[in-house]
C-alpha cells in the first residue's frame, strides 16, 4: 500500500507526534514510541472526523489524526485490502502467460479471473507475461519474449527476494549493466 502521513497519535494513554504509515502487511507509527500493528490483528478500522480509529489485538486501541480524507481512505483499504491480482493490475478477459516455476494456486487464481492462461509458452500478444526468474542467467528471456506482448502489455519478472544465487532486483531492471527491455513494468512478487 506504501501511505504515509505525519500525524498526532493517542496511544496507549499517551499523545504523541510521529508518522504513521500503512503497508502491505502492517500500520507502523514512529515517534516518541514504535507501534507495529499487523493488519491481520485489526478488528475494526473507522474514520471519524479526520481521525482513524484502530482496534486491535486484545481490545487495545490507537487514534491517529491523519485528516478526514485520509483516515476514510485508510480505513476503507484496512477492511477491504487489495489482493495480489488487483496489485499485479490482473484484469478480467486479459491475455495471460506464466513462465517459469509457479505455484498452482497462482496460476489456479489467474485462470479463475482471466479465464484460460498460457502456462509454459508465450501467447502471441499477451497482456500480461509472468517469468519465474530462478538466477540471473534466466535473464535472457526477457528479451526474447518481448515480442510476445501486446503493444500496451505488461511483463513482471518473478523472483525470490535475498535468497542466494537467485538475481537482485538491479539485475532484473538492468541484465548484464544495461537497462532492462523497453517493458511498462518489471518487478518482483516476493515470497
Amino acid at each position: 500500500m506504501g501511505k504515509e502521513s505525519p500525524c498526532r497519535a493517542r496511544i496507549g494513554g499517551r499523545e504523541v507526534e510521529g508518522r504513521v504509515q500503512l503497508e502491505t502487511d502492517d500500520l507502523i507509527f514512529r515517534g516518541p514510541l514504535r507501534l507495529v500493528i499487523p493488519l491481520r490483528d485489526i478488528s475494526s478500522a473507522e474514520a471519524n472526523g479526520g481521525e482513524l480509529r484502530i482496534v486491535y489485538g486484545p481490545g487495545d486501541v490507537a487514534v491517529f489524526d491523519i485528516g478526514r480524507q485520509a483516515a476514510e481512505t485508510w480505513a476503507g483499504a484496512i477492511r477491504n485490502p487489495r489482493g495480489l491480482l488487483d496489485k499485479l493490475g490482473v484484469k478480467p478477459s486479459m491475455a495471460i502467460s506464466v513462465l517459469g516455476s509457479f505455484d498452482r494456486e497462482f496460476i489456479d487464481d489467474v485462470s479463475g479471473r482471466t479465464g484460460p492462461v498460457s502456462v509454459g509458452r508465450g501467447r502471441k500478444d499477451a497482456d500480461m507475461v509472468f517469468l519465474g526468474i530462478e538466477r540471473p542467467s534466466d535473464l535472457v528471456k526477457l528479451e526474447a519474449l518481448r515480442d510476445s506482448i501486446a503493444d500496451d502489455g505488461a511483463m513482471w519478472a518473478v523472483y525470490r527476494k535475498g535468497r542466494r544465487g537467485h538475481p537482485h532486483r538491479a539485475e532484473v531492471r538492468h541484465p548484464g549493466g544495461r537497462p532492462a527491455v523497453a517493458l511498462p513494468r518489471i518487478g518482483p512478487i516476493t515470497g
